[in-house]
């Protein structure tokens, strides 16, 4: 669901090959998004007001509110001059879980870890991905990545949104989100991917951001066994992702990528000629 308007065109006088010239620009809109639960405010992010039910579904589970999507008895979503919020209403149990661990956060776009209490918080042990027997041919894995721009909707009219992606070997790309921050994204993706009734188990989630290590604990939290990341990671993400049993792939482009850990679910062509028995 896209909540309100992603874009709006703006005036632009631009100075190009030495020319000026008046013009305009479609800009993508950025807004306040507050996630609240059972009455109070929990975070303030800046984001892109669209699959807003899929961004508080995808944060609630990504930053451990809740175990299971179902665990959220409802979502409302309400606008005003100020900005969008995200009403979710949780179990008992989790409702008195999170009073226990209350903080507002309020962060910028590139916060990923705004609010965070301690360092333990901020280096929690990621989740441990299964996926024993997975692995994907080489070019499949490039093949999505350059697939996936030209289903970046918004980026293709603003040039200034992430996208996060799923994709599956026998059915490709099947979920999109697209935001202003990468983190947003990809919690809209997470969310998209469990109101869709589907699990990131079977295939790869694609980021067209650099991969930091929350990131990677994302990723973990939904189950994905392989990231794609057009950006290089950073040294923690590479461990993390090592330590989540996750693959991650990173610095894509069209030629190849690179396969920073766990490389045995990636089918490189000299190794799948001998799996074939070549």
């Amino acid at each position: 669901m896209t909540t309100g308007s992603t874009f709006t065109r703006h005036r632009e006088i631009a100075w190009r090959g030495g020319r000026t010239i008046s013009t305009s620009r479609l800009v993508a809109e950025e807004s306040a998004i507050a996630l609240t639960y059972n009455g109070s405010t929990h975070a303030v992010m800046m984001g892109t007001p669209a699959d807003l039910e899929d961004f508080g579904v995808g944060f609630s589970l990504t930053e451990a509110i809740v175990d299971r999507a179902n665990e959220i008895r409802s979502i409302e979503l309400i606008s005003n001059e100020l900005g969008m919020e995200v009403r979710m209403w949780l179990d008992g149990d989790r409702a008195a879980s999170l009073a226990a661990r209350r903080r507002t956060i309020s962060g910028p776009v590139g916060c990923g870890l705004c609010g965070i209490e301690s360092l333990e918080q901020a280096r929690r042990t990621p989740s441990r991905v299964e996926g024993r027997g997975i692995a994907f041919h080489a070019g499949d894995l490039l093949n999505a990545m350059q697939a996936l721009s030209p289903l970046q909707t918004l980026n293709q009219q603003t040039r200034s949104v992430h996208a996060a992606a799923f994709w599956h070997p026998r059915s490709g790309i099947t979920l999109v989100r697209e935001d202003v921050g990468r983190h947003n994204a990809l919690d809209k993706l997470a969310g998209a991917i469990v109101r869709d009734g589907s699990s990131a188990s079977g295939g790869a989630v694609l980021l067209t951001s650099r991969v930091s290590v929350e990131m990677v604990q994302k990723a973990a939290m939904i189950g994905a066994p392989v990231v794609v990341a057009v950006s290089a990671p950073t040294a923690l993400a590479i461990q993390t992702a090592n330590e989540a049993g996750i693959t991650l792939l990173a610095v894509a482009r069209d030629d190849g990528y690179g396969v920073f850990t766990h490389p045995r679910r990636v089918l490189l062509p000299e190794e799948a000629a001998l799996r074939a028995g070549c």
